[in-house]
């Protein structure tokens, strides 16, 4: 299952965090943001997942958010191409980081593919085209994933949308959570069930199921009534990391 994980890797953030990418122009605080991670990886500790924690890189300052330059499932780990000339060598960093962790480790060869545009439920991977993930990038990927059993779907995420997952989120198996721009793409249409983001919002979207639990982003009351009539939610701020248009599942990569 795609909500049910064991262990998982973060990087601690470092103080060039606050030079980070932001559409906004935006400035995280390395010491809230510290706070922040801190409080991020007791809620995952806490949930039953052994953490694997890695040192800041400085030389990359969005290299927190380790969810894009990988992919991990079961025991494999598949290294992705950051689709932004900054964060190019935090792959090799993370390769070489994570090379005593994972069985069987694969590369992507060519394209640009980043992990917060890629939506894992069950054995099926969609990935969305965006301004950091291009085709050859997805075609690469189903190459690898497809000799392993497991299944690849291109999307196009709407323009104006960083990652595919910055508007949706695994619920659970039948369930994702969307915005109104991403539900009107039709791409999810009659495959499952739909829950829509309150308007207003939608920079809430993404949000984490891990173990029987949905992680929320703190200011979000709407999504949290939503969610919490079936879920058990744990609202945690991020506030920091939104500033530079992150979110919960960037910060961890999650098996």
């Amino acid at each position: 299952m795609a909500t049910k994980f064991k262990r998982a890797i973060i990087r601690y953030p470092g103080e060039a965090v606050s030079t980070a990418i932001s559409s906004r122009g935006l400035s995280p605080d390395y010491h809230k943001a510290k706070v922040q991670h801190h409080r991020y990886k007791e809620v995952l500790e806490n949930l039953g997942l052994k953490i694997y924690a890695l040192q800041s890189l400085n030389e990359y300052p969005d290299s927190l958010f380790i969810e894009d330059p990988a992919l991990v499932f079961d025991d494999t780990c598949i290294i992705l191409r950051p689709g932004v000339a900054s964060r190019f060598g935090e792959s090799n960093v993370l390769e070489r980081d994570i090379k005593d962790i994972f069985s069987k480790t694969y590369k992507i060869k060519s394209g640009k593919i980043e992990g917060g545009d890629i939506l894992r439920i069950g054995s099926h991977f969609i990935v969305g085209l965006s301004e950091r993930t291009n085709e050859e990038g997805a075609k690469n990927l189903g190459e690898i994933l497809g000799p392993l059993g497991l299944t690849l779907e291109i999307s196009q995420t709407p323009k104006g949308i960083l990652h595919f997952k910055s508007e949706c989120a695994l619920i659970n198996e039948e369930t994702i959570l969307a915005t109104e721009k991403l539900i009107r793409t039709g791409f999810f249409k009659k495959k499952y069930r739909l829950l829509k983001v309150p308007k207003g919002e939608e920079l809430g979207a993404n949000c984490l199921s891990i173990n029987d639990h949905l992680l929320i982003p703190k200011g979000f009351g709407k999504i949290e009534e939503l969610l919490s009539k079936e879920q058990k939610t744990i609202v945690i701020d991020v506030s920091e990391m939104e500033k530079v248009d992150a979110g919960l599942s960037c910060m961890s990569l999650r098996w």
